[in-house]
């Protein structure tokens, strides 16, 4: 990959972390305020709880590309530790790939999805009547976002595969 791309990959992730950073603290703000005029004034908010859903669905798939970036996803490495390096190379490789694959999948079927909500006007049956379009256009935005972080993922493995290949061939 080059410096530039990567920088603005780095750039778009920034601005998706500062922009959950943003959608958690209204959330917070959101349900305190609902918690406090529903159990002090007894007037409960029609449309937090709504609202709140579907920011979670945000925080969800948008910060999967930044967990992705940063390696902190939740995983047990204790037997890929013990293979030898190549084949760790292989793993990531075919983790990268294989992770690229399924977000594709779900970019192509979340887009028919939102398409077909704005084509047929779909809204929540509340009295917020939100359109659908808008949760749904987040599961191809989102795993968009992860897709690309594991075609970089496979890139940056490639590289190590044949590092570990020529490591053998100089002892």
């Amino acid at each position: 990959m080059t410096m530039t791309a990567m920088r603005s990959w780095d750039g778009l992730l920034a601005v998706l972390r500062w922009t959950s950073m943003a959608v958690l603290m209204f959330m917070m703000a959101s349900i305190c305020y609902d918690a406090i005029m529903r159990y002090v004034f007894t007037a409960p908010t029609s449309w937090s709880l709504e609202i709140n859903s579907f920011l979670l669905v945000y925080l969800a798939v948008i910060g999967a590309a930044e967990a992705q970036r940063h390696d902190a996803h939740i995983r047990i490495t204790y037997f890929k530790d013990k293979l030898p390096r190549r084949l760790r190379g292989a793993i990531d490789l075919a983790t990268g790939l294989l992770g690229l694959a399924f977000c594709a999948i779900l970019v192509w079927r979340g887009g028919i999805m939102a398409l077909q909500a704005l084509e047929y006007g779909e809204r929540v049956s509340s009295s917020l009547g939100t359109p659908m379009v808008y949760p749904y256009a987040l599961l191809p935005i989102g795993f968009a976002a992860l897709g690309l972080q594991f075609l970089i993922d496979a890139l940056a493995a490639v590289p190590r595969l044949a590092g570990a290949a020529d490591e053998e061939k100089t002892r």
